[in-house]
């Protein structure tokens, strides 16, 4: 049997920070076991619980290690930061297995339950398989956070999403490794990240090394972020800070977001919470006092938002023959922890469409939606601003709209065109003219209801190829807009010239079968007269926008661009 004492001692954690995706603060510090190559039995820290799993030890390695990680932990001098701890699912299935000894390590470190987030894989064995479900319910039983670490590698995929009922989902690395680059990756995540904000759970993306990375998740609802951008796991404590500014540095450089999806803080109306602390006594007081208010937000100490405190709930208590002496007791009313209940809240990060889809889904008889920023309370949207909200962003939205294809119309292009010929920018900014060949003749011939199927699937394609933080925009009929910022420009040409043979080779399909075999319709000119015309194709025109480009000659310097890619199977492009 292995020395147990003498590998622990060994042992140390290295922290790697957790942080909000939307500004740039620290949410949490993920522990991550270190210098298992000083220990020669084992050549990985799989090793170590496999070791002590077989040798049936794994609980009590497990209780070990949790203390000194958490030891370690306590002493960051960062208020209101999480702890996210690995369990192995196997310890349950340990005979010496038991509840309570986490809160009281806790205790001895002075720290609550709400500071340690537990990370359940869902990658492994089928026995750690079996395991996670019954490991986070009681976890979740216990009132502590839950994560599930590895999210998509696993055997369990959706059918856990669906019954875990975990707090946060962990985005393995592996689909977040080149996401910007990686079509298939972004959908799949962006589609985690959407079910998951719908059952109120949120979401880490795991691995994050570059800005293009960054951005990508960001873009796609990631709610905090994990790797190496921010930081490298670090043995010394003293290295984590509250703030990263290189984060916040690519947030305020991000030129890319959309105002039209904000919320204005008139629709948030600011109900004054109370704290967990108060005594049930000014509870009923805060209730008499606010006679127009029937329920009230609660906050822990660092204002995060708990829930809310209906007056009917604790009615019966009040007007009870004991009920203000029993409320002003204070060994009795120490905590409005169990009178809480739970209350639909969002990110005010997440947009006005995300929020009343949100309340759309999840609301019931709700007479509204809370707002946090950071998990920090920010106020409370009631019904009737929710309504206003849909309203003006549904005529936003038509107005703006190309009513076929539904993109974005001229009324952004030329925000975007205006943002991106802003002095001093600091970005490479690459717009992307399409317009159809010889489009006329194919409507002539087949008609404006195939004509507008041929634009469609064309709108589909670009929507479909180019990044999820491109700018895809409808100029009107077969004229389309792109712009870019951020990429190089070669995989811009190489994107836009595979988007072109694709549509070439798309449009195909449109055609008879005799016009198909062909390679061309017969139809008339301009001058009335019948020729022959290819089958369609676009052309495209792109113009890379950079610190030193002149502004002045944009609109001259655009048409002789797209006058010169006409016809052209290729991008015909060129630098302002």
């Amino acid at each position: 049997m292995p020395n147990w004492t003498e590998i622990i001692e060994k042992l140390d954690y290295a922290f790697q920070p957790i942080i909000y995706s939307h500004s740039g603060k620290i949410y949490a510090v993920e522990a991550l076991l270190r210098n298992t190559n000083l220990i020669p039995e084992l050549t990985s820290i799989d090793d170590l619980f496999n070791l002590a799993f077989n040798d049936d030890y794994l609980y009590e390695l497990d209780l070990q290690l949790r203390e000194k990680a958490i030891s370690k932990f306590s002493k960051i001098k960062i208020d209101n930061i999480k702890l996210f701890y690995n369990l192995d699912n196997r310890i349950i299935y340990n005979k010496k297995y038991s509840q309570g000894n986490t809160a009281k390590i806790l205790k001895k470190y002075g720290l609550n339950k709400d500071r340690i987030c537990f990370e359940l894989s869902e990658k492994g064995t089928a026995i750690e398989q079996n395991a996670l479900s019954t490991m986070i319910q009681k976890y979740k039983q216990s009132s502590y956070t839950i994560a599930i670490d590895d999210f998509g590698i696993g055997v369990s995929g959706l059918k856990l999403l669906y019954f875990s009922e975990a707090n946060v989902i962990k985005l393995d690395r592996f689909f977040i490794t080149n996401i910007d680059q990686d079509s298939k990756k972004k959908l799949f995540c962006s589609s985690i990240i959407e079910m998951a904000h719908i059952m109120g759970m949120q979401v880490v993306a795991e691995g994050i090394e570059t800005a293009k990375e960054f951005y990508t998740c960001k873009d796609i609802g990631a709610d905090f972020i994990q790797g190496y951008l921010v930081q490298r796991p670090t043995l010394q404590i003293n290295d984590i800070t509250s703030t990263y500014l290189n984060i916040i540095t690519l947030i305020n450089d991000d030129k890319r977001l959309n105002a039209t999806n904000i919320i204005n803080d008139e629709f948030i109306e600011e109900i004054t919470p109370l704290t967990v602390n108060t005594s049930l006594y000014d509870l009923f007081v805060h209730f008499k006092e606010n006679t127009k208010i029937h329920f009230v937000p609660i906050i822990d100490e660092f204002a995060n938002f708990l829930g809310i405190i209906y007056e009917s709930d604790i009615k019966k208590i009040s007007y009870s023959q004991y009920g203000l002496s029993l409320a002003q007791n204070q060994t009795v009313s120490s905590t409005l922890i169990k009178y809480i209940k739970p209350a639909l809240s969002v990110e005010i990060s997440w947009g006005i469409d995300k929020i009343l889809e949100m309340y759309n889904l999840k609301a019931n008889d709700s007479l509204g939606i809370f707002i946090t920023d950071s998990d920090k309370y920010k106020g409370f949207i009631n019904l009737n601003s929710l309504l206003t909200l849909s309203y003006k962003r549904n005529i936003e939205i038509a107005t703006n709209q190309n009513p076929l294809t539904k993109l974005p119309g001229n009324n952004q292009i030329e925000k975007f065109i205006e943002k991106s010929l802003k002095k001093n920018q600091k970005v490479i900014t690459h717009i992307i003219y399409f317009d159809f060949n010889d489009f006329k003749p194919f409507n002539d011939i087949y008609g404006f209801r195939q004509g507008d199927r041929a634009i469609l699937i064309f709108s589909e394609l670009l929507q479909k190829r180019y990044p999820k933080d491109a700018f895809i925009a409808h100029i009107g009929g077969d004229d389309f807009f792109v712009g870019l910022k951020n990429y190089e420009y070669k995989e811009v040409y190489d994107l836009t010239a595979e988007i072109q043979e694709e549509f070439k080779n798309s449009a195909k399909n449109i055609y008879s079968k005799e016009d198909k075999k062909n390679g061309y319709i017969i139809s008339k000119d301009r001058f009335n007269m019948e020729r022959k015309f290819d089958l369609l194709s676009v052309s495209s025109a792109i113009m890379e926008i950079n610190g030193e480009s002149n502004i002045n000659n944009f609109d001259n310097s655009l048409n002789i661009l797209k006058k010169a890619s006409k016809g052209s199977d290729k991008p015909i492009s060129s630098i302002l």
